[in-house]
């Protein structure tokens, strides 16, 4: 079958691999009908953490199930579904708990799986024709048949959930006011999910152009931190107060300019934007380990943060990577009853073999390239 290699840094290729198949009785292998590139994927392409030559990428996986192993009794062959990008057992102590992004039986020594990303087991991607699904009656969340909503249903598989992780970390309540730092796709979904939650404004801090303009359609406030002191701006526009909570969904990989790193620097704006006693949700990745960070301390996972000014403000904060199966089910029937469209995002649709122009389109943040689907059954 065809999917998406890792080479080095910058370099992937779509090449033939060996099949994926049922290798437990648990399992079950579906046809991609739809794989999205993720900004989280960007880290490994550009050489920004531990990912070998070889890895299969895509974590945010859609399709149609082909096969189901004798020990899977709930799903069978021809339904529509879509992964959690967390792969889960559904029986140890955190997925019961309802944490399943961090299952402790998935990968050994590590809280925690998911397909196709670097040090989250062994789990190849569905940037590919076909996946093969561990735990497939817990991981697969049925669809309805046919193609409605296909854009919208393939964003469940990470960032619709993860936006939505963003506001519950945040602790975010109707008519309160939110600052989300970052509007990639992930920033974006974050303030849409404040929105669907009741928030009364919502402040989006970035500097591309037309993700600003995305984040104004939904009705945010768009800032460009270019042209503003990001923190200074909102508590401008919030009486000098600052927003009730705050988001985080870049990460270690925040810049400042065209190009100066400053890892903390999103976290540490948020202590300045978010008034004393509020809440900050952190979604943005962070890292132990990053081979290219500006600093010795970065490279380690050691940052800046201005733990005082947090202290004084006796602010909050909670992080992590999102318990996907947690939100899913309500997030599709939203979709479902039309109440939520996340595919507002989606500015491309390509077939798998145009991932490497994809990746470097997605990558170099080129004018309009907010979200990229690959779809393998797609041609031309």
């Amino acid at each position: 079958m065809k999917a998406v290699v890792y080479h080095e840094p910058y370099s992937v290729s779509v090449d033939e691999v060996t099949d994926a198949r049922v290798e437990s009785p648990t399992d079950a292998v579906i046809r991609i009908t739809t794989s999205a590139i993720c900004g989280s994927d960007l880290h490994m392409y550009e050489g920004r953490t531990g990912a070998e030559a070889g890895i299969v990428f895509g974590h945010e996986n859609m399709g149609i199930v082909e096969e189901v192993g004798s020990g899977v009794a709930s799903v069978k062959k021809g339904d529509r579904v879509v992964l959690p990008f967390n792969v889960a057992c559904g029986f140890c102590r955190n997925c019961q708990a309802g944490r399943t992004g961090f299952c402790l039986t998935v990968n050994k020594g590590f809280a925690g799986g998911a397909y196709g990303y670097v040090s989250m087991g062994p789990y190849r991607g569905g940037q590919a024709e076909y996946l093969r699904v561990p735990f497939a009656d817990f991981n697969c969340l049925q669809l309805p048949k046919g193609t409605e909503h296909e854009d919208d249903f393939a964003l469940l598989a990470d960032i619709f959930p993860t936006g939505y992780h963003a506001t519950e970390l945040a602790e975010v309540g109707p008519g309160e006011s939110v600052c989300v730092f970052g509007a990639g796709p992930v920033g974006l979904m974050a303030a849409y999910s404040a929105l669907l939650r009741g928030a009364s404004r919502v402040f989006v801090v970035d500097r591309q152009k037309d993700r600003l303009r995305l984040a104004e359609q939904i009705g945010a406030t768009p800032i460009d931190y270019t042209r503003h002191d990001a923190a200074e701006r909102i508590k401008e526009l919030t009486g000098g107060e600052g927003t009730d909570k705050g988001i985080d969904a870049v990460g270690y990989q925040a810049t400042v300019g065209e190009g100066e790193e400053q890892p903390a620097m999103v976290l540490n704006t948020l202590v300045e934007a978010v008034r004393p006693t509020g809440m900050l949700g952190v979604v943005g990745l962070y890292v132990p380990s990053d081979p290219g960070g500006p600093s010795e301390s970065a490279r380690h996972g050691e940052l800046l943060f201005t733990m005082g000014r947090f202290f004084e403000k006796g602010l909050r904060m909670a992080t992590g990577q999102a318990n996907v199966k947690a939100y899913n089910r309500q997030l599709r029937d939203l979709i479902i009853a039309r109440r939520a469209t996340p595919s507002f995002v989606v500015s491309h649709r390509l077939p798998l073999d145009q991932a490497p122009l994809a990746y470097d389109r997605f990558d170099k943040r080129v004018d309009g390239w907010t979200k990229v689907l690959l779809k393998p059954d797609l041609h031309g």
